[in-house]
């Protein structure tokens, strides 16, 4: 049994009648592997900001990176992966299409991604005059849907 399957019957274990009224398999296997995955940056982040990095400024000549900038450029790419494999193998399940096709599609909707996360919350905070926390939690809603929806009809498409 691979790791892909362990993780998946894992997840299924959670995924009792009472939460099978409300949503469908695949999008409880979707928000496990976003959970899954946004506890693995977390912890991914705290060990590169406090013993990597060590919370210190890297000088590199032309720019200053501080340090909580440079830890999240190490992150993503660790993140990105993570959650392409997660979403390929365990909540999307389709491998007939090219590895690299689908990476690249991926790609794309994360950028989209962080586009919607900017865009919203330049207009929830600065022109709808909302505070932040709740403006981080509905651009964080809005973000998942988009999300989801691009991993289940064009990424991930079976």
């Amino acid at each position: 049994m691979n790791i892909a399957s362990l993780i998946t019957r894992a997840i299924d274990c959670l995924y009792i009648p009472v939460v099978e009224r409300f949503i469908s398999k695949q999008i409880f296997r979707y928000g496990a592997c976003g959970v899954l995955n946004l506890t693995l940056d977390a912890v991914w982040y705290f060990v590169i900001y406090n013993f990597i990095v060590a919370k210190q400024f890297v000088d590199l000549g032309f720019v200053v990176i501080s340090p909580h900038i440079l830890s999240l450029a190490i992150v993503f790419p660790i993140t990105f992966f993570n959650g392409f494999w997660l979403n390929r193998h365990v909540a999307f399940r389709t491998t007939h299409i090219s590895g690299v096709s689908q990476a690249v599609k991926y790609l794309l909707s994360v950028v989209g991604s962080l586009a919607i996360n900017y865009i919203a919350m330049k207009l929830l905070v600065e022109h709808f005059n909302i505070w932040a926390t709740p403006s981080k939690v509905i651009t964080t809603l809005i973000t998942t849907v988009y999300s989801y929806l691009m991993g289940r009809y064009v990424v991930f498409k079976g």
